[in-house]
């Protein structure tokens, strides 16, 4: 669609967890409705099905392979450290080599701009207009609500017209619809103020209550209304200033009812060592000879010394829960032959999910297992979008400790449980129904060739010449 100033203009809304079950679920109208006047088509997430690979695919137009974001985290191994959510486009850029959408649409468009609104692979970007969360760490151990941008004008606007991004409630036990909404609403105000020809948009609120609750649950029916009313507004305000619109999703969310431990096997094994702190045992990877990265329901393990693979694989393999333990020779065809992967790959059973914890027997669990800290943990812990239910007068116990924390105290606010049964929804295998695998809806002009689409090619004509 080419508006008044005679540019191009494109709003991608990122709509994380919707499939056919959630659209055809009469939850979402909105969503409904649109998908029913536009083109709308599968998509085969990558493996894993998680959102550091999936929106790396969809953003360089390649699988991991050859852009190297193998999971959400993986073992840095010349630091000899396990990092998740790292942030910085060049860690997918194969140093330059590879193009990212926003590249091509500036190729494409010189005189365009475009904006990158809670997209990851963002700090830093290579949209004009980059925005993330990223809380303040002040030297005294708080936490507080920020983001970063690029320009830095540009979080400095979004604050003052809409105030600070609600980050307690965009992950962990408080995370709702209030900083979707108010995404969609820095969403808004970018189209208004700065027209970008490109604008792509990040709105995870259906991430929660499924994985809490599961997908077939209430909470997540609920969740899919209170999400469709945002989409709605963006829908309108696209139609009244001349945006395209693409609705897409990274993944579907499916029923867990059980998880599965990979480190503990390899501590029994007296492979995966540990290092005894202080402040409880501590994964010690450079000192193992195993290890599992565990994300969501795919796990890359670790293996120090080629003569302990079989024995690694025989004992996972047989382990409950999982249904595949791909060695290297079988990567490449999996997307996956990048020096950031484990020596073996992981796979869980449909209804099963891989579950980080490392410490077992006389090991003293580490402080940060029962808080919200993606950064500290070695491996994804949806545990921590729930509240412990076994903890009694638990919020006057909380408030306690947020007063504690507003008059300076250090106050650890260990309210996370531990028990894995609690969470009923996961995601990072191949879907096991089309009506469970993520989607494309737009235009026409703008759809990928084919009844379905991989999670590289959503974006095959997005930057392309018109047609």
């Amino acid at each position: 669609m080419l508006t008044c100033d005679g540019m191009k203009h494109v709003l991608v809304l990122n709509l994380v967890g919707l499939n056919r079950a959630l659209i055809d679920s009469g939850a979402m109208p909105a969503v409904q409705a649109y998908a029913q006047k536009q083109r709308l088509l599968e998509v085969v997430p990558p493996l894993p099905a998680v959102t550091c690979t999936a929106q790396a695919d969809m953003m360089m137009g390649c699988n991991a392979n050859q852009h190297g974001g193998v999971a959400n985290g993986w073992y840095f191994r010349d630091l000899a450290e396990v990092w998740l959510w790292r942030q910085s486009v060049k860690l997918i850029d194969g140093n330059g080599a590879l193009e990212s959408i926003f590249q091509r649409w500036k190729r494409a468009y010189p005189e365009s701009t475009t904006a990158q609104v809670f997209w990851w692979w963002n700090l830093p970007g290579h949209a004009d207009l980059c925005i993330t969360p990223r809380p303040t760490y002040y030297a005294d151990g708080r936490k507080s609500p920020d983001t970063h941008s690029s320009p830095p004008s540009y979080r400095l606007e979004l604050q003052e017209e809409l105030g600070d991004f609600p980050l307690f409630r965009f992950w962990g036990p408080g995370a709702d619809i209030a900083s979707t909404r108010w995404i969609a609403e820095a969403v808004r105000h970018t189209m208004r103020k700065h027209k970008p020809g490109l604008v792509m948009g990040y709105l995870p609120h259906l991430d929660y209550d499924l994985q809490r609750y599961g997908p077939n649950s209430s909470q997540a029916k609920a969740a899919a209304a209170e999400l469709d009313k945002e989409v709605a507004r963006l829908l309108e305000e696209a139609e009244l200033l001349g945006y395209e619109v693409i609705l897409l999703s990274e993944y579907g969310i499916e029923e867990v009812n059980q998880a599965v431990f990979p480190n503990h096997v390899l501590r029994d094994a007296g492979l995966l060592e540990v290092h005894p702190a202080r402040n409880g045992a501590l994964l010690d990877p450079g000192n193992s000879r195993a290890f599992a990265v565990c994300d969501h329901q795919l796990a890359h393990v670790y293996v120090d010394d080629p003569a302990d693979l079989a024995k690694v694989r025989e004992l996972l393999s047989n382990l409950e829960g999982v249904e595949q333990c791909y060695g290297s020779e079988e990567l490449e065809a999996l997307g996956l032959a990048h020096a950031r992967s484990g020596e073996l790959v992981l796979v869980a059973e449909q209804g099963f999910w891989f579950a980080y914890p490392y410490w077992t027997g006389n090991d003293q669990e580490p402080d940060f297992a029962r808080t919200v800290d993606i950064h500290r943990k070695p491996g994804y812990d949806p545990c921590e979008l729930l509240f412990d239910p076994n903890i009694s007068w638990l919020k006057p116990r909380l408030a306690l400790k947020l007063l504690g924390k507003k008059l300076g105290q250090r106050t650890m606010m260990n309210v996370i449980p531990t028990d894995t049964s609690l969470v009923r929804g996961s995601h990072g295998r191949p879907p096991s129904s089309a009506e469970m695998a993520p989607v494309w809806i737009g235009p026409v002009d703008l759809a990928p060739h084919g009844q379905k689409t991989t999670a590289a090619n959503v974006f095959q004509r997005l930057a392309a010449v018109d047609e």
